[in-house]
Order: C-alpha cells, then sequence, then structure tokens
C-alpha cells in the first residue's frame, strides 16, 4: 500500500480533536496539509468544518437557471428558426416551451448537484491517502501532510500536548 509522508494524532474524542487542530492551526500549517478524519460526524465542532467547501449551496440553483435558460432558448430557437403556418397561434407555443424549460432546468440543477458532489468529495481520488484502523475503533485523526523535517519534533510536541493518544509518523515508500 502507498503511504504519505505525514505525521498525525490519534485522539480520544472530539474535545481533544478540536484542541489538536487549534494546535496545529496556531503552528502555521496550512489548512489544505491538514486531514481530519473521524468515525462520525462531529458538526459542531470546529475540526469538522475544516475542509468543508461553502460555495456547494449555490451552486445547484445556478445550474438550473443555467439549465433553465438553456431550454428556453433551445425551445425558442427551434420554434423561430423554422417557423410554421399556425393559423394565428404563437410562434412559441407556452406550453411545450415550458416543458423543455422546466426539463432542462432539473437536468442543470441535477448534474451540477452531482458534480458539484464529487468535487467537493474529492472523488475520484487515486492519490495515497492517509488512514489509520484506529479511526474505525472510534479515535478521531488529526495530521499534517508533507511536513518539513524541522517542523515535525514541533508538531508532535504540539500533538501530544493537545491531547493525542498516540502520535505517528509515515513516509514515502521506497517502491514509488
Amino acid at each position: 500500500m502507498a503511504t504519505v509522508n505525514s505525521i498525525y494524532g490519534l485522539f480520544p474524542g472530539p474535545h481533544a480533536a478540536e484542541r489538536g487542530m487549534n494546535a496545529l492551526r496556531a503552528a502555521g500549517v496550512a489548512p489544505n496539509k491538514i486531514v481530519v478524519m473521524s468515525p462520525e460526524p462531529f458538526e459542531e465542532y470546529g475540526f469538522a468544518q475544516a475542509d468543508r467547501p461553502k460555495w456547494m449551496g449555490w451552486l445547484a440553483p445556478l445550474g438550473g437557471i443555467v439549465g433553465g435558460v438553456t431550454g428556453f432558448s433551445l425551445a425558442w430557437y427551434t420554434q423561430t428558426a423554422y417557423p410554421l403556418v399556425t393559423g394565428g397561434m404563437p410562434i412559441v407555443a407556452p406550453w411545450p416551451t415550458g416543458i423543455i424549460t422546466y426539463e432542462l432546468t432539473m437536468l442543470g440543477a441535477i448534474l451540477t448537484t452531482i458534480l458539484t458532489l464529487l468535487v467537493g468529495s474529492r472523488l475520484p481520488n487515486w492519490k495515497p491517502k492517509l488512514y489509520d484502523p484506529e479511526v474505525s475503533h472510534g479515535k478521531i485523526l488529526i495530521g499534517v501532510l508533507d511536513p518539513s523535517v524541522a517542523a515535525r519534533a514541533d508538531l508532535e510536541t504540539r500533538l501530544r500536548g493537545a491531547g493525542a493518544s498516540e502520535v505517528k509518523v509515515t513516509s514515502r515508500s521506497a517502491a514509488e
């Protein structure tokens, strides 16, 4: 199994994990290098919000708007580009145009939601992952990816001081 250069602490509970996250932030670790993994969601704690994208809720309505405008434009253009004799009725028929607009609005919202979910959860991700089996047994993992060699001792001290029951260091495997 491929491994990554990392240092991480295993915390027994959410309060200790919160202290660990604050210790890493105080050490000046970049937020994109911090990894949080827990066996259950702890939404009321700050460490659970660390890598949560704030823009996800706006993209589904935006995708719906783009889909609706596209659907209306498609229906309007199709009916006006090839006009038929309608016997005094409007060239752009409201019911078929409304149906196409509605359907493409929903399609745009659904596809945008699925793509946002995949991008937000970083799927698919074939990079080596940081994982410890203790997470399956209730521990919370707070760690740093690719820390400098000079910073490892300081990070280990900070993680232990925050209440980590174990601090582990991994290094890249020689096969890579």
